[in-house]
C-alpha cells in the first residue's frame, strides 16, 4: 500500500496546512504551475515527488519537470500533465497521450477546480486536485490524498480550506 498526495497550482506558495496534509504520504504528485524551484525542493524532502511544469512555470521549474510523465505506483499506471481538460472534454493532446499510455489514473491541474471522477470511455480514474496556492480566481484551497493498493484507489480525502 502507498499513500499518495496530489496538488496543483501552488503558484509559488506552499501553505503549512497543505504540507501537514501530506505528512504521512509516501508519494506527492504536483500537477503543474509550481511557481518556483523551492516548492519542488520542499515537497521532495517530504516524500518521493513526481511533478510536471505548468503554463506559468519558468525555466527553473521546466528544467526539473517534464511537460507530462507516466509512472507506476504499486501496480497502477499514472499519467500526469498540467493542461489536460476533463472527462469527456479532454484536449486533443491529452487524448493522444491517454490513448498511448492507457493509464489507470489520469491527473491534471490548471483549472483550479477540484474534480474526481471515473472516466468510462478510457476506463481510468480522473483527478484534478484544484488549486493549493493562494493566487488565482479560486475561492477554496484544495488538495487530495488517497491510498493505492495494487491497482485500487481507496480512502480518498480532500483538503478543503476557504481562501
Amino acid at each position: 500500500m502507498a499513500k499518495v498526495g496530489v496538488l496543483s497550482d501552488t503558484h509559488g506558495v506552499l501553505l503549512e496546512s497543505v504540507e501537514r496534509f501530506f505528512e504521512k504520504c509516501d508519494y506527492i504528485i504536483h500537477a503543474g504551475d509550481v511557481g518556483n524551484i523551492e516548492i519542488l525542493n520542499k515537497l521532495s524532502k517530504k516524500a518521493k515527488l513526481f511533478a510536471v511544469f505548468g503554463n506559468i512555470d519558468g525555466r527553473d521549474v521546466r528544467s526539473q519537470c517534464p511537460e507530462y510523465q507516466s509512472f507506476m505506483i504499486e501496480d497502477a499506471l499514472i499519467l500526469l500533465m498540467h493542461i489536460g481538460g476533463y472527462p469527456p472534454k479532454y484536449n486533443a493532446n491529452s487524448k493522444l497521450i491517454i490513448e498511448k499510455y492507457k493509464p489507470d489514473l489520469f491527473i491534471t491541474g490548471h483549472s483550479h477546480i477540484l474534480r474526481v471522477m471515473y472516466e468510462k470511455k478510457y476506463q481510468h480514474l480522473y483527478i484534478n486536485p484544484g488549486a493549493a496556492g493562494k493566487f488565482g480566481f479560486h475561492t477554496r484551497i484544495t488538495a487530495v490524498r488517497f491510498d493505492i493498493h495494487g491497482k485500487r484507489f481507496e480512502n480518498l480525502e480532500v483538503l478543503d480550506i476557504v481562501k
